[in-house]
Parts: structure tokens; C-alpha cells; sequence
């Protein structure tokens, strides 16, 4: 016990006393060592006895305090006889000797549910508990090299901790010494110095605090619920309903009011110190989660009845299948992911084929059990991709980190794409009556938002830039324009004029009516993601 001094006896007599596990009285000593936490329970309790019983004069000065001395060894004894020997039945801690004439009694008795932590320091650091956890990681079949632990504690922790720390203040003041709150070993932080090694030995990886593989532990104290309520009343703009959270007593409102509500107040809705309660927390939920795995590549799309996403008005599916959707459902079975979100570098319509090099898209794949997949792998997942569907087309398959997508989006605007297009024309043309449009350069237009697209998108009139055109006369009512534009040009709209809401367009350029009947997307000239070669 070489962590604690004199100076703590009066802290250890005075939470020991009070019903704190020896765990939390170290949390109040500001004791850093975390290998003293990881000692076993028994071993703790019969350490902090002895630490106790070397010098007989700190407990008559505990008289001094206040404290009530520990009963006598037969009085302890006696009671303990009346209860039965199992340690957790019905999710009850039993009570333990504070400071004996004989050590024998800690190996014989057990300890009460902390005041404070509720058991979390003492049930739930238990080679058990840990057995149970990885079990579950192990049953959820995730491929990870790492973890990282998270432990959501009930909020009322916090309001017991706070009353514990207000009677160790008081007490200490009268000695002429302090503690701050910040000067206390955190709950959470305690607890992982404990469940980390444990954790690491059982599932054969380290922690990591950068790991994308997330073991968390939600608990709660169903028992003890109500003892944050007296905040919302002495603190009421602290506790505001939101939309995700079930109840407005979240960590965070709770330390906002802690921070705010005045000790007199608090000492006046909340005993000081905090009742031992008859039960444990439980352990509510044990999840498991990776972080997304981005996938990214380029996609053609050879047919003219194929939405990018999903076609759904109100509630109902107009076409069976999409892009996202024919190269998404390859990917979740393998990554074996819970959902995915598909980004691309633009769009096209349902009528329009993409061709040449194919668009740039990226997947992100949510909580994916599979994560680790080698080049030929990736190859072999972009071949069953390709042969499962005549409408589309995936190449460059690769994996990327969740930065490099950023790389798809930047200078969106300022990027160029390639069309073809057939257009039809309601007046004769002669070959020469087109000619003209090859020698225009860097054309602005002014783009109203399509009617097409109002529903979806503000209205605004954009400035384009069409940077050049090469026309490919048919017949006397057909030609193809070729076009190369600024990313984001409308250019159905361009040819077609949207009754005004595109100027200038092909009919007024060419004085006459013009239609678009076919769309190519050629070009997207987007240098990403890295060709590769397959």
C-alpha cells in the first residue's frame, strides 16, 4: 500500500466507513499506480485494514471527525452469520468488515454495493465479467487487430460522486488540507486501467485508442434512476428534450448542473454521504463495432432504364434496381456491413448511359464484420460484381481511407466533363447550317434551375461554362454534338432551352426548335481513384 501516506488515513477511515469500495477510496487518494487497481478485491480490502490498523491512534483521532468507529470483530461476525455465503445473489453485494483485529474476517465477509460506483469497480472487474464481454465480441465474428473499450456509466454516478467528494472537502478542510474534483482518479479511467489488460489477454490484441473496433458496455442502475431529478428543478435549463435521447437526463446535462447547482443546494436534495445501495448496476447492453471501411472505383452504365439510386415516389419503387444498388449489394455481402452510403462525382439521368472511363463513386461500408481483403481479392470482387448485371460496369475496385474520398469532391465545379448528344431539330438543317458551332469557345450560359429538378433543388440561376463543341451532322432533322463543359452544366436544358430558363441555347443559336433525344456521359475527368491495372 505503498501509494497511500498518512495524510489519507482520514479519507480511507472516513469512506471505508461510509460504504466505498477500496477501488474508489484510491480514486479519492489521487493514487496513479494502475497496477494497484488491477490487484484482486479481497487483496485491496485486506490492504486497506492493515493500512489502518498500523497506527491505532488515526482511528481514535477519527472520533475527532465525527466517525462513528467500526463495530467490534464479534458484533461483525455475528451479523455475518445470518447471511447466506454467495457474493452475488440476486445482484447483491454482502457487507465487509472495515478494520478487525483480525484479517481473517475480510477473507470471510464480503463487501456492500459501493456508494459511489455502484458496483462498477468491484463486480464488473471480475475475471467473469470479462469472460462474458469477449464472448460476446468473439460470438459477433468481427475481423479487428486492435480494440478500443468504451463504458457508458448512469448519469447518477456523477450526483454520488459529487456528494462523496463534498464530505471528503468538508473533513479534510477541518485538517487543513484539500481535493479538488479534478484531483480525483476519473471512474471511467480507473475502470479501463482494470478491464484494458484483462480485455487485451483474453481476445489476444492490444488496446488502442486509435482503433476502429469498439467494445463498448452501456450500464445502468435502474434502482437508483430517480436521484438525478432534484437537478432539473435547481437547474431547469440544463435539462432540455432532444430528439435522439430517450431521457433528459443525459451525462452531460448532469455535469452541467453539477457545475452549476451551489453545495448548500446540493447538500440540501442529496444525503451526503450517498446511501449504499441493496444492487449492483447491470450490464445493459455489450456492443460491438467497426469503424466504415470506403470502398471507391468508377462504374459505367450501359442502360438507358437505370436510375443511379433508387427511383422511389412516395413509398413506391418505379424501377427495380440502380447503380448503387447492383454494385452495394456485392459489397455489404462480403464486407458483411450493416448498411453502406453511396457518393459519386455527379450524377446522370435514368436515360443517360455513362461510358468511356466510367464515374467516379465511393461506398462507405458501416460496421463492417470483414475488413481485410488483398488486391486479387478486391479483383475477384469487382468480376462478380461485373458478371451479375449487363447494365453496369465497375473498374479500379480498390480500398481507400475515408480522406482520400475527399479527393472525388474537390473543385467539383472546376472539374470537365464530356457529353454526346443526339439532337433533333423541328426545322431542316444543312450540314453548313450547324458548322458554326465548332468554332465556339468557352460559351456562358445562365442556368435557371430545371423544371425538372425544382423539387429537389433551389431555385437559382447558375453560370455555366461550355468550353467546346464538335457538331456530327445525321440528317436533315438529326445531328450529334459532342461537348465538353463545366462539371454541374443541365445539358438537356442547354439544348433544349427549358422554355427560356437556359440561355443562350442550341434552338436559339440554331433560330429554330431543338429537342435532345439520346445522352452520353464520355468524360468524367476526375484523376481519382488511381487507375490500377485490371
Amino acid at each position: 500500500m505503498s501509494s497511500l501516506t498518512e495524510k489519507d488515513k482520514p479519507i480511507v477511515q472516513l469512506l471505508l466507513n461510509t460504504g466505498t469500495c477500496p477501488r474508489c477510496i484510491f480514486r479519492f487518494c489521487r493514487v496513479g499506480s494502475q497496477t494497484l487497481y488491477r490487484h484482486p478485491y479481497k487483496d485491496l480490502m485486506k490492504d486497506l485494514t492493515e493500512f489502518l490498523k498500523n497506527n491505532q491512534q488515526q482511528q481514535e483521532d477519527a472520533a475527532g471527525f465525527g466517525i462513528v468507529d467500526p463495530p467490534c470483530k464479534r458484533i461483525r461476525l455475528e451479523h455475518t452469520e445470518e447471511v447466506p455465503d454467495d457474493l452475488n445473489q440476486n445482484g447483491v453485494l454482502k457487507h465487509v468488515p472495515l478494520v478487525n483485529d483480525d484479517s481473517a474476517a475480510v477473507e470471510n465477509s464480503t463487501v456492500e454495493v459501493c456508494n459511489v460506483c455502484l458496483g462498477i469497480l468491484q463486480e464488473f472487474c471480475e475475471a467473469d465479467f470479462v469472460k462474458r464481454v469477449c464472448e460476446k465480441v468473439k460470438s459477433a465474428d468481427y475481423q479487428f487487430t486492435s480494440f478500443v473499450f468504451s463504458v457508458s456509466l448512469p448519469p447518477q454516478l456523477s450526483v454520488r460522486e459529487r456528494a462523496a467528494w463534498l464530505l471528503v472537502k468538508q473533513e479534510m478542510g477541518k485538517l487543513g488540507l484539500s481535493l479538488a474534483k479534478d484531483d480525483i482518479v476519473q471512474l471511467k479511467e480507473a475502470y479501463k486501467w482494470i478491464i484494458h489488460p484483462q480485455l487485451s489477454e483474453e481476445l489476444g490484441v492490444p488496446a488502442d485508442g486509435k482503433s476502429l473496433f469498439e467494445v463498448s458496455v452501456v450500464f445502468a442502475h435502474p434502482e437508483t434512476d430517480e436521484e438525478c431529478r432534484f437537478l432539473a428543478t435547481s437547474c431547469p435549463d440544463c435539462f432540455k428534450p432532444a430528439k435522439n435521447k430517450q431521457s433528459v437526463f443525459t451525462r452531460m446535462a448532469v455535469m452541467k448542473a453539477l457545475e452549476k447547482i451551489k453545495e448548500e443546494d446540493f447538500l440540501k436534495h442529496f444525503p451526503c454521504p450517498p446511501c449504499s445501495p441493496k444492487n449492483l448496476c447491470v450490464a445493459l447492453e455489450i456492443q460491438c463495432n467497426n469503424g466504415a471501411v470506403f470502398v471507391a472505383g468508377r462504374y459505367n452504365k450501359y442502360s438507358r432504364n437505370l436510375p443511379q439510386t433508387p427511383w422511389i415516389i412516395d413509398g413506391e419503387r418505379k424501377l427495380e434496381s440502380s447503380v448503387e444498388e447492383l454494385i452495394s449489394e456485392h459489397l455489404m455481402a462480403e464486407f458483411k456491413a450493416d448498411s453502406f452510403n453511396f457518393s459519386s462525382s455527379g450524377r446522370e439521368d435514368v436515360d443517360v448511359r455513362t461510358l468511356g472511363n466510367g464515374r467516379p463513386f465511393a461506398i462507405e461500408l458501416v460496421n463492417p464484420r470483414r475488413i481485410h481483403f488483398t488486391a486479387e481479392e478486391m479483383k475477384e470482387l469487382q468480376q462478380t460484381i461485373n458478371n451479375s448485371s449487363d447494365k453496369i460496369r465497375v473498374r479500379d475496385l480498390q480500398l481507400v481511407t475515408r480522406e482520400a474520398i475527399g479527393r472525388m469532391k474537390e473543385g467539383e465545379e472546376e472539374k470537365t466533363k464530356t457529353y454526346s448528344a443526339l439532337v433533333w431539330t423541328d426545322k431542316a438543317i444543312q450540314k453548313e447550317d450547324i458548322a458554326f458551332l465548332d468554332d465556339i469557345k468557352e460559351l456562358k450560359l445562365d442556368q435557371k434551375t430545371p423544371l425538372r429538378v425544382l423539387h429537389r433543388r433551389p431555385l437559382a440561376v447558375r453560370c455555366r461554362i461550355i468550353h467546346t463543341m464538335k457538331s456530327e451532322y445525321i440528317d436533315e432533322h438529326h445531328f450529334r454534338l459532342h461537348l465538353k463543359t463545366q462539371a454541374g452544366t443541365y445539358i438537356k436544358e442547354f439544348v433544349h432551352g427549358d422554355f427560356g430558363r437556359t440561355k443562350p441555347n442550341i434552338g436559339s443559336l440554331l433560330n429554330r426548335t431543338a429537342d435532345i433525344l439520346e445522352l452520353d456521359v464520355e468524360s468524367v475527368d476526375v484523376d481519382w481513384p488511381p487507375a490500377l491495372d485490371n
